[in-house]
């Protein structure tokens, strides 16, 4: 009997100790959400959830640390949406944002467009495109950057919803080098210095994976490929934890190396 009650006792104490490490993170609901949203950001931050993303507002960096959103072909089939009508964001205070005019002269002193996470174009069938253009979804971007890989990673991932009809995506930013702030700001803020991106694509199969990391000074001529990294290295990098709701088997096969099958997905 006291062999039972031993055994007993290890099994509450393996089973409270799991439920502690599943239970470190919140339970949030959210449809931008595909196995667990990006943990591990400041509790200090500011959750936003809105029809079209959710995000992470990190008031000291005045950017997110991580944006969201599921993308199907009903959002991005729709007319044409070009107009960019920057705006602080309505839910945000004012000390834990920036303003539009805090990006005059980015462009013509450093070269910084101002870069959408979750992209205009992805949700030009819906009434809400214009909340992309909220500056907690912007971060400055070098403009080689922006019109180059990353507009092309973002038209890859409209082709990849009309073949799949939806996908999830997470991205974020980087802060591993200095980047020169932006000259006419007010406020203190800190400039990426990179950026990653996931996109899952949810199939009857299983779920396929890939991770992005680009430099702020990547040329327009370089190849995706060259930048596809295992999540496991976003996570290190980001200090951010991924797919944490899946099992532990599961999750380490698909975040331990870069998914071989991108040409699959990926070529023209």
């Amino acid at each position: 009997m006291k062999k039972f009650c031993k055994y007993l006792e290890s099994f509450f104490i393996i089973l409270f100790f799991y439920s502690a490490l599943y239970a470190q993170y919140p339970d949030i609901e959210c449809k931008h959400f595909i196995d667990g949203y990006p943990a591990g950001a400041p509790a200090t931050n500011d959750l936003i959830k809105r029809e079209i993303y959710a995000l992470s507002n990190n008031g000291t960096t005045k950017f997110a640390d991580w944006v969201c959103y599921r993308l199907d072909k009903s959002e991005i089939n729709g007319p044409s949406i070009t107009e960019r009508n920057w705006k602080a964001d309505p839910l945000l205070k004012p000390s834990r944002t920036l303003e539009p005019p805090d990006y005059k002269d980015a462009y013509k002193i450093y070269k910084y467009d101002r870069g959408h996470q979750a992209p205009l174009a992805n949700f030009k069938g819906t009434i809400y495109a214009d909340e992309t253009n909220y500056l907690s979804n912007i971060t400055p971007q070098k403009a080689t950057l922006n019109r180059g890989l990353w507009k092309k990673l973002e038209d890859k991932e409209r082709a990849l919803v009309m073949r799949y009809d939806s996908i999830y995506v997470m991205t974020g930013p980087l802060y591993e080098t200095y980047m020169p702030e932006l000259p006419a700001a007010d406020e203190p803020h800190k400039v990426p210095s990179g950026y990653w991106k996931i996109i899952a694509i949810p199939l009857k199969t299983g779920l396929e994976v890939f991770g992005f990391i680009f430099d702020q000074y990547t040329p327009s001529t370089d190849l995706l490929k060259n930048h596809l990294v295992s999540i496991n290295e976003i996570q290190n990098r980001a200090h951010l934890d991924f797919f944490w709701k899946l099992d532990d088997t599961k999750e380490k096969i698909l975040e331990e190396k870069p998914n071989s099958k991108y040409n699959i997905y990926f070529s023209p």
